[in-house]
């Protein structure tokens, strides 16, 4: 699953090539696709989260006494 900054980043990339076309069909299609992309990130979290293993959500390195 793509998460809300990476929608959001194309959504802004998308919108800035919409503005410095000059083909007004090529425009009002990216910026329907932005608009897309925005619709798909707003539902979203804040900050993208994906799953972590959990010595990496504990900090546990290969010098922590406590690792196995």
């Amino acid at each position: 699953m793509l998460g809300k900054t990476y929608l959001t980043k194309q959504a802004s990339l998308l919108l800035e090539f919409a503005r410095t076309t000059s083909d007004s069909d090529l425009s009002a299609k990216l910026i329907s696709k932005a608009a897309d992309l925005k619709s798909r990130a707003d539902p979203l979290p804040d900050k993208d989260q994906g799953p972590q293993a959990p010595d990496v959500a504990r900090g546990v390195g290969p010098d922590d006494p406590t690792a196995s």
